[in-house]
């Protein structure tokens, strides 16, 4: 048994049913669950003590929307400033260079990115399958991801429609839907993971009403419902996605996918802008989560998410950095602080607090995932915990609310201490890994398949 105790925090922020927030005190970790903490000092045996003296203390974070392969292909020139559709066109062009190694340096990366913002847990949507690329790109994925000790739950994307069928994507980036359906379930039988503290879990997530076929919606929601799978998706993103499913469906997004068996308890979508008063209520009715993605919504102009009226319709709302390639970061902290912003351009009644984005990022990441053993500090709970110090420049001046300043102020620095399932993975700031030679790999390999495309390019910048 491992003990590892951390205490005397300048804040601790629980993030407990009664959002217990405390001065001092302590944590104690056995192994990979809390079994102690509170505000009172305690004096006992342990393997490491950490003093978290000028330390904020909190749940790590959960990130349920991202797309790990867009680290290497952020803000490209010629496509800056493009809204979905075009920037879509325009980048599977590049995409659909992507091989193998591509795929798991850039997961490395974009998961490490994540880890030094205070993420413990993150989902990824990995929905592209080039045909040179092979077909066990996911494989990779949570291959970087336990090499990093993170928490991870892969969403096993498709597309199926392809241009030539009237979808966006070129059709050497799609699958035949029976190969999709036979990797879905080789990845269940080879990496699920039930049960409390679980490292990786499986969901299943066609990509968008615009690349997947209804039958593929359809087929891939029975098989998630028969093997008690998550679905995920991106959904009423964009106004030329509701057009779209009008023109093509005859219903707007979210009467669409209800048609095909996705309104449930374990769907959750990406980015949920383009809803009406009702279509909320129908979320909350059915406790269907949804993945808040602010940075990327304002970088494509796709508009402001209604998430103070989700959250008091009932619905589960979490955080998403959502792809590199639409936020160019995986910062967790600043898709926080933009959560927050983003809402004050609205009326006042529908601003979000600096506690309630932290919830989100916390509490209702778990919700969303479906896991009630992380997002808080609690006794039994896991111990996945994200220590800050609150000693830099930027913090300067804001210390008579903490928490708050974490939200407020722009972090210039990686957490102090990251720990996941009661094992640190980074220190002082730093990481178990050679960032200097990762950096470079994936450098080099954003060059090469940057210049591959533009030797085959059909681009229309």
């Amino acid at each position: 048994m491992t003990r590892i105790l951390i205490k005397n925090s300048l804040l601790t922020a629980t993030m407990d049913d009664a959002s217990l927030e405390y001065q001092g005190g302590h944590i104690l970790v056995e192994d990979d669950k809390i079994v102690s903490l509170g505000p009172e000092d305690l004096d006992a045996a342990a393997d490491e003590t950490i003093n978290a003296a000028g330390m904020l203390v909190l749940p790590g974070f959960i990130n349920t929307h991202h797309h790990l392969y867009q680290t290497l292909t952020k803000n490209i020139p010629g496509m800056q400033n493009q809204p979905l559709f075009k920037w879509l066109k325009n980048h599977y062009e590049v995409w659909r260079e992507l091989r193998t190694e591509a795929i798991y340096i850039s997961a490395r990366t974009g998961l490490l990115e994540l880890m030094k913002s205070g993420t413990t847990c993150s989902s990824d949507h990995l929905y592209l399958f080039p045909e040179k690329a092979g077909p066990n790109l996911i494989d990779e994925e949570i291959k970087a991801a336990k090499e990093l000790g993170i928490r991870f739950h892969p969403a096993r994307g498709s597309m199926s429609l392809g241009q030539s069928k009237g979808g966006l994507p070129p059709d050497d980036t799609v699958q035949d839907e029976a190969e999709i359906m036979l990797d879905a379930k080789r990845l269940l039988e080879k990496y699920h993971e039930e049960g409390e503290g679980a490292m990786v879990r499986l969901s299943l997530a066609p990509c968008s009403p615009f690349s997947v076929t209804p039958e593929l919606m359809k087929t891939t929601a029975e098989f998630a419902k028969e093997n008690g799978l998550q679905l995920h998706t991106h959904l009423a993103e964009t106004l030329d996605e509701e057009k779209f499913c009008m023109d093509k469906f005859g219903k707007r997004p979210l009467e669409y996918a209800d048609s095909l068996g996705w309104l449930n308890n374990r769907t959750w979508f990406a980015h949920a802008i383009h809803l009406d008063t009702r279509e909320i209520q129908k979320l909350g009715e059915h406790e269907t989560g949804v993945s808040h993605c602010p940075t990327s919504n304002m970088r494509l102009g796709s508009g402001i998410a209604r998430i103070k009226e989700m959250l008091e319709a009932g619905v589960p709302v979490s955080l998403g950095v959502d792809g590199s390639a639409s936020n160019d970061s995986g910062n967790m902290l600043m898709e926080i602080r933009n959560a927050m912003l983003i809402s004050r351009l609205r009326n006042t009644e529908h601003w979000l607090s600096a506690r309630d984005v932290l919830r989100l990022a916390t509490r209702g990441g778990a919700a969303v995932m479906r896991r009630g053993d992380i997002g808080q500090l609690a006794v039994g709970r896991q111990a996945d915990i994200a220590l800050f110090s609150m000693n830099g420049l930027e913090y300067a001046g804001a210390l008579s609310d903490p928490l708050a300043a974490l939200v407020f102020s722009v972090r210039l620095s990686p957490v102090d201490f990251l720990m996941i399932k009661g094992r640190l993975q980074i220190r002082n700031g730093l990481s178990l890994i050679n960032e200097a030679d990762l950096i470079n790999k994936h450098n080099l390999l954003s060059a090469s398949l940057l210049k591959q495309a533009e030797k085959n390019s059909r681009m229309i910048y």
